[in-house]
């Protein structure tokens, strides 16, 4: 379940389906890893085919991403069964 967020588009976009204001072009993709992201009860549950799920090390160590777009990752910590700090970013 994602308890919240850090990228205020995306979160719109999870409640409404807005996805104007995304920065990236497949909003669809984005809502299947949301949706799977929502559904999931631990992190490795994101460990899907396509996803390229991870664990983040240096200064974001304790959080996962997996890929969104290009150079773009969805983001999220972990915290009593739910992803917290969901975030889009732009790794490059």
């Amino acid at each position: 379940m994602i308890r919240s967020f850090k990228d205020k588009a995306l979160e719109r976009f999870f409640a409404t389906g807005d996805g104007r204001r995304l920065s990236v072009q497949n909003v669809r993709r984005i809502a299947n890893i949301l949706r799977a992201l929502d559904d999931a009860s631990q992190p490795e549950d994101m460990n899907l085919p396509g996803f390229r799920f991870h664990a983040l090390v240096g200064r974001d160590k304790g959080r996962y991403a997996v890929n969104a777009s290009g150079n773009w990752r969805i983001t999220f910590g972990w915290i009593e069964g739910e992803a917290v700090d969901v975030d889009l970013e732009d790794y490059h």
